[in-house]
């Protein structure tokens, strides 16, 4: 029997598995150990002598492999080689396809709890601030994170795209990731952490949360199931949950038990009231705790945002940009691809043209405070390019307590709604921009309220005669 000891993960097994394979050492004479950097297993092997042919390996495989090698589990370099075996020397060259086959099923359940934890990771890690950089002035951060399995190298990149204006370190029990803006650094885990209190920004983005908490909606089990409690103590809003419910139940259960029905009609009066409870819990109840905060807090509390399933695809929050004492606000739709990449709104072409639209109104794009109604870029992927997609109405309301923060923040004489989400977000879900665009009587939003036409809609007619109408268009309105 030969031992194999892995003590540096994937690299090292595929590079010991090779040479195994290389000589058709068969499954059943391997013992696979995991094992600590000084650990003396494997030394007194025998050398292998490589066979002339040796079937080539699928991609496929080695892609498995990868995942796979990150999985808590000890039997997972054993199956990996048996697989890797059975398909070569075997002659199994379907095994990929073969879901049913036990040692297939196994890996590929590995694989399918990999991808949860990480999923998982990406949702619930929670950054603290600890400082700032002396030389550079970059805010510095710390998480912690207890993962199921191996799986700080597959989400590193991730935190990295995510998070790339601050330095941060992610702590886990078998692996940290360290940022500085310049390169991505790996490390050994540590057992357990301590982290430092930031209590003005987690009672900020506890205000967030219960402002867009949703009661009516809220399916416990389920949520318990994709938010174990153990990440719950990592969570500034966890504490919040279990209160929120109950004080959600109280209310429908009052709403139903003081509702008259006439006893005709009781299933119509019931699902009228039904739709109205419903309808009422959809809306945010309260941005009270956002309302207040400076432009600087409500950014900082912004770019942990994941109250919609946008976050998980944008490479981070895009938040409003401008002096926080501007005369003029000017709100757009989302970010489109350049401002997800750069962190930066109106950034791309639709804010080379909104440059020329501001310069010809006569408004200087430097004076003025320049947002979106959805802080995150929605996208579908076509072949290289990443195309936007038009945000959905629960998108819209998960974002716009920071709008109207960043509204209560800036205090506008002049407030500019780019667009149909724009418009729809802060004056109501029925808006239609092609009919009421122009001068609105909004002064609970600002002494002067504008809609008019978004940049990008310009930029996508064809015809050069009807885009110059349409832009001609937009500028009346800015000037009116």
């Amino acid at each position: 029997m030969r031992t194999v000891a892995i003590t540096e993960g994937f690299g090292e097994w595929r590079e010991k598995a090779r040479e195994l394979h290389a000589a058709a050492i068969p499954p059943g004479e391997i013992l696979w150990e995991e094992a600590a950097s000084n650990s003396l297993f494997g030394e007194a092997a025998e050398p292998l002598v490589a066979l002339e042919k040796v079937p080539r390996v699928p991609k496929e495989f080695l892609k498995l492999a990868e995942v796979v090698a990150h999985h808590a589990s000890s039997d997972r370099w054993g199956l990996l080689y048996e697989a890797l075996h059975r398909m070569s020397w075997g002659r199994e060259k379907h095994l990929l396809k073969l879901p049913n086959d036990a040692t297939m099923a196994r890996l590929f359940k590995m694989r399918k709890e990999i991808g949860r934890d990480i999923h998982k990771m990406h949702a619930f890690v929670r950054f603290k601030k600890v400082g700032e950089d002396d030389k550079t002035g970059r805010e510095q951060f710390v998480a912690w994170f207890e993962p199921d399995h191996r799986i700080m190298p597959l989400t590193a990149n991730f935190f990295r795209k995510r998070f790339a204006g601050m330095d941060w370190s992610i702590f886990t029990p078998t692996g940290s990731a360290h940022w500085d803006g310049r390169a991505l650094e790996m490390a050994p885990g540590v057992e357990s952490m301590t982290q430092p209190d930031d209590l003005e920004l987690e009672d900020l983005w506890r205000s967030y949360y219960k402002s867009i908490f949703n009661p009516a909606r809220i399916k416990v089990k389920a949520m318990q199931a994709e938010m174990p409690k153990k990440y719950w103590k990592n969570l500034p809003e966890a504490g919040l949950i279990e209160d929120l419910i109950a004080e959600g139940g109280d209310r429908v259960s009052g709403m139903m038990e003081t509702e008259e029905r006439p006893a005709k009609k009781i299933k119509n009066a019931y699902l009228g009231k039904l739709s109205e409870m419903t309808a009422a819990a959809e809306k945010p109840s309260s941005t009270t705790g956002l309302i207040g905060q400076n432009i600087e807090a409500l950014r900082k509390a912004a770019s942990c945002c994941q109250e919609c399933p946008l976050y998980q695809k944008a490479t981070g929050t895009v938040f409003g940009e401008g002096p926080t004492d501007a005369r003029v606000m000017i709100i757009g739709e989302q970010p489109g691809d350049r401002e997800d990449l750069s962190g930066k709104p109106f950034v791309g072409p639709a804010g080379q043209l909104l440059d020329r639209l501001l310069a010809d109104a006569g408004i200087k794009r430097g004076e003025a405070y320049l947002t979106n109604a959805v802080k995150h870029f929605k996208w579908k992927q076509q072949g290289k390019r990443r195309l936007h997609q038009s945000p959905s109405v629960p998108e819209m309301k998960a974002c716009r307590p920071w709008v109207m923060a960043e509204l209560d923040a800036i205090k506008p004489d002049l407030l500019i709604l780019l667009g149909a989400t724009a418009a729809k977000s802060l004056i109501g879900p029925d808006f239609k921009i092609t009919e009421e665009r122009g001068l609105l009587n909004r002064p609970d939003l600002a002494p002067k309220v504008i809609a008019t036409f978004h940049p990008s809609y310009l930029l996508r007619i064809q015809d050069p005669t009807t885009q110059e109408e349409q832009y001609t268009k937009a500028l009346q309105d800015l000037r009116s």
